[in-house]
């Protein structure tokens, strides 16, 4: 007959085997995910080891791009823009080395650079559009007139243009009346600061993008207000070429938002310019404005090209 201490060891020889079947199949579980794991670990460091040597690969031929372009760049742009002049528009945020750089690069393109106007942070505050609008109709020059519906940035565009840009390479040079009081009136209200002669009438013009994007509540009213200022230059002038770094080209970047404006088909846009090539190719794009072509430039969405194609001719500024 079989007593209580049979089945109490039947019972405990039962737990003992499922245990060790545990510990057994645990250990053996173990060793093959730890194998399996060890296998992806290693196959992960050889992908990592071969992305940072693709990555040294092309941070060096960046760095060889960018010195060629700095080195040559010069002798590229050598009279593409011979007896023209440029005038810089500086946006609030813009970076002043690419704007030295390509003032640089201007004079080595034959190009007399007039000067700089850097719109102040003022010029956009939306408590200031009475002010604007009214400072616009008083500086106007007698010959101009607003288009009908013409917005407050429109005319401060088309007066501020008047006095810093021409089509007209003779009429270059030198600083009216009617101008030098257009400058000193935007100047005196806090709207922009000067340095050189921009007074001086320049043909072509470059406008500099901010670094970084306007985001904030009422950021698109501060880029249709410098767009209208972008696209009165274009008209008042022979050619104007927005550039920026990269940030300017995506969403909500001065340079996206002129891709996306009317003013964007007769205004140039170039994303790279904080580079050396990009600089480069502001310039073939300033000489491409002259010839009546504007482009989209750079690495960003809807570009046309890094840029122009066919490349222009060397001195043939229209």
């Amino acid at each position: 007959m079989i007593d209580f201490r049979y089945h109490l060891v039947s019972i405990v020889a039962i737990f003992l085997a499922l245990a060790l079947g545990i510990i057994l199949g645990s250990t053996t579980l173990s060793q093959s995910v730890t194998k399996g794991l060890q296998r992806q670990t290693s196959s992960l460091a050889k992908s990592n080891d071969e992305l940072r040597r693709t990555q040294a690969r092309l941070e060096a031929q960046r760095e060889g791009d960018e010195n060629f372009a700095r080195t040559m760049g010069p002798q590229i742009v050598a009279d593409r823009l011979k007896g023209q002049s440029l005038v810089f528009v500086e946006t609030p945020g813009a970076s002043n080395d690419s704007i030295e750089q390509l003032s640089g690069l201007a004079k080595s393109a034959g190009a007399t650079v007039t000067g700089r106007v850097t719109i102040q942070k003022k010029f956009l505050d939306d408590n200031q559009m009475a002010t604007v609008d009214e400072l616009a109709g008083q500086l106007k020059p007698g010959e101009m007139a607003f288009p009908s519906g013409a917005g407050t940035y429109e005319k401060a565009g088309a007066v501020l243009a008047s006095a810093i840009v021409t089509e007209d390479p003779a009429s270059t040079g030198r600083e009216d009346a009617t101008s030098a009081a257009v400058l000193s009136g935007f100047r005196q209200a806090g709207y922009v600061t000067t340095s050189g002669k921009p007074g001086q009438h320049a043909t072509l013009a470059v406008m500099v993008a901010p670094s970084s994007l306007y985001a904030y509540e009422g950021g698109d009213a501060d880029s249709k207000a410098l767009l209208a200022l972008a696209a009165a230059l274009d008209g008042a002038g022979s050619g104007t070429v927005l550039g920026g770094p990269s940030t300017a080209a995506q969403e909500g970047g001065l340079i996206a938002a002129l891709r996306d404006s009317d003013a964007g088909k007769s205004v140039s846009s170039q994303d790279t310019v904080d580079t050396a090539s990009g600089q480069v190719v502001t310039i073939l794009a300033l000489q491409n404005e002259l010839n009546g072509k504007s482009g989209r430039y750079g690495t960003g969405s809807g570009v046309n090209g890094y840029l122009p194609s066919p490349v222009p001719a060397a001195g043939g500024n229209g």
